[in-house]
């Protein structure tokens, strides 16, 4: 057996005694949850408000990006890479005062993999052959086939565990185990968490947290400003930026994120499912003008879907580089010489909104029109991510190391590769960390040359701050607002 055994969570920030208070914080964001499920919806802000704070997973991604101990505080993993044994946390309880056991986590996973899961990121599921609660500690996953970041994909939002005394209305009271209790929600305005004074491990230095939900950059910039809020979790207007930085009340952390900010073409839809169709896009944008003009500089170009910061990454922005007349060459050699219209469906993001702005002038010069239309989250969810109805979209894909969508035929682009397919399920089974970085590369490779969609920048995580407000995560490795080592230092 290899054991991997790990001790009690380290406290992530030491505090000597007198340099902090106990008291909240009001956290801004652009885009309010659809609800408060976190494993039955493919909304990032669901996991910004929840990831952590309130629900946790068998493991859970510190804010390096690494993988560590979560409910399960130790796990032996057998010869043959196919059977995991978790050792769950003793003395654990929900919020409903309910224990935490094993039967949780059975629940949990089952219902994930299930056949009518409507869970977003199933596929990280599928591996699983049958869960065992072997008593009220021990839970035992086997798998189908060995798989080397099953580690990994239990410390996503999607694999949170989640009990079933509680399951009926998690979308408006979600009951989890974390340093947090949900509260309030006032839809429409912010949701507000409440310190879990009965919490297992390192108790929150935080009494409680609002997170307001602002979707105009200008009246964010005034909330700011104003102090009414304390902190802005992915700035909306980047603008601004620099009169933050100049004011000692604030601070800006300028850090990376997974967020691959893509114009996603429909592979299905025609003339998308042609290649020289989606390669001509691709050769029509220009990341550099998007980056400078949407985002003022913040964001690093990429021609694949894989983080820069990764370091398994491959720079292919080569492959489609701007080249108008390259792009028009191509339209005419696919039947297009005198172009064609599509759809642009843009969700809120000012990324999404603004660089859309460029792009469609972009493609309008090389005899691509585009027809915008501005969506809320809910509607873009709804036509985009679920219906298929859309041309092209943008959007960034915050999930870590998530290369392996592209091997979902039913995922929203609907790329459909048997060949891509198989170098996923291989690198699923493989455990050799060279052989895996070989594995990444050549997936990177294969949707670059493909074109599968336009990729833009990888986007950066600018978060606005109290000065006062310590522990905020500078890099975002996962979408959560962890608030479980914020403290206020005086």
């Amino acid at each position: 057996m290899n054991r991997v055994i790990f001790g009690t969570v380290a406290a992530a920030a030491l505090l000597a005694g007198a340099t902090a208070q106990a008291r909240d914080v009001t956290i801004g964001m652009q885009l309010e949850p659809p609800h408060l499920d976190p494993t039955s919806a493919a909304a990032g802000a669901i996991d910004q408000v929840l990831y952590s704070n309130v629900f946790e997973g068998l493991t859970r991604f510190s804010s390096d990006g690494s993988v560590g101990p979560g409910l399960a505080e130790s796990w032996e993993i057998s010869e043959d890479g196919l059977t995991y044994t978790f050792t769950l946390r003793s003395g654990v309880t929900f919020h409903d005062g309910t224990d935490f056991e094993a039967t949780d986590v059975t629940f949990s996973l089952d219902r994930a993999r299930a056949e009518d899961s409507v869970n977003a990121q199933k596929a990280l599921f599928a591996n699983i052959a049958s869960t065992e609660a072997v008593d009220a500690t021990t839970i035992k996953v086997t798998l189908t086939n060995p798989q080397g970041n099953f580690l990994f994909n239990m410390a996503w939002g999607d694999a949170v565990i989640v009990a079933p005394e509680s399951i009926e209305n998690i979308k408006s009271n979600p009951v989890g185990t974390g340093a947090f209790k949900f509260s309030d929600w006032k839809q429409g305005d912010s949701i507000s968490l409440e310190k879990n004074m009965s919490y297992w491990g390192e108790a929150a230095k935080l009494d409680g947290a609002t997170f307001k939900f602002i979707s105009d950059p200008t009246a964010a910039f005034a909330a700011m400003m104003a102090e009414d809020i304390d902190a802005f979790y992915v700035y909306p207007a980047p603008e601004n930026l620099a009169q933050f930085e100049a004011d000692p009340r604030f601070t800006v952390l300028a850090g990376n994120t997974e967020g691959e900010t893509i114009m996603a073409m429909n592979n299905k839809l025609p003339p998308f499912d042609n290649k020289l169709v989606r390669q001509a896009v691709s050769h029509a944008i220009d990341r550099s003008a998007i980056i400078d003009g949407a985002m003022f500089g913040y964001g690093t170009p990429i021609g694949t879907h894989f983080a820069p910061h990764n370091p398994a990454y491959v720079d292919l922005t080569g492959n489609s580089s701007y080249d108008p007349e390259k792009a028009k060459a191509l339209l005419a050699e696919a039947g297009f010489a005198d172009g064609f219209a599509t759809t642009l469906k843009l969700p809120p993001p000012t990324y999404a909104r603004r660089g859309g702005e460029i792009i469609a002038a972009q493609l309008r010069e090389v005899g691509i029109e585009t027809e915008i239309s501005n969506l809320e989250w809910a509607q873009w969810l709804e036509q985009a991510f679920k219906g298929y109805d859309y041309g092209l979209t943008i959007v960034s894909h915050t999930e870590p190391m998530d290369i392996g969508i592209y091997a979902r035929p039913e995922y929203y682009f609907q790329y459909d590769n048997p060949e891509f397919q198989q170098l996923i399920a291989d690198l699923d089974a493989e455990n050799d960390p060279a052989k895996r970085t070989e594995m990444m590369q050549e997936a990177q490779k294969i949707i670059s040359e493909d074109y599968v969609n336009a990729y833009l920048f990888q986007l950066a995580q600018t978060s606005v701050v109290n000065s006062k407000l310590k522990g905020i995560w500078p890099d975002a490795p996962t979408q959560a607002v962890d608030l479980t080592a914020v403290y206020w230092e005086e």
